[in-house]
């Protein structure tokens, strides 16, 4: 293995367990009131358009980044969790409930 994919390698284990304590914390506490739900949508899309970029890149390139691959899959298990878990555990409303009892009232 090449110095720099020991340091792509580093720096995509630690990006990809930012979210882990955030994780951790939810799952003992099974509160999300202070994640905020915007914030996550934008996290979780961010996180599926970049890896569709590098993908294609790839693909086109033939050069596949690994670490990238492991990062955002990662980061998108984590995040499918924290989303499932704001949507479960929140005691205030979200959006999303907002707007489905606004059209559920028509």
């Amino acid at each position: 293995m090449q110095p720099n994919e020991i340091i792509g390698w580093m720096g995509s284990i630690l990006f990809a367990i930012c979210a882990l304590p955030q994780v951790i914390h939810t799952f003992k506490t099974k509160k999300t009131d202070d994640l905020n739900e915007l914030f996550l949508w934008l996290w979780f899309w961010g996180e599926v358009f970049t890896l569709c970029y590098i993908f294609i890149d790839d693909l086109a390139s033939k050069n596949y980044h690994i670490p990238l691959y492991f990062n955002y899959v990662f980061n998108l298990i984590l995040l499918f969790y924290l989303i499932y878990a704001k949507y479960t555990y929140n005691s205030k409303p979200t959006t999303l409930s907002l707007i489905r009892k606004k059209l559920s009232s028509f």
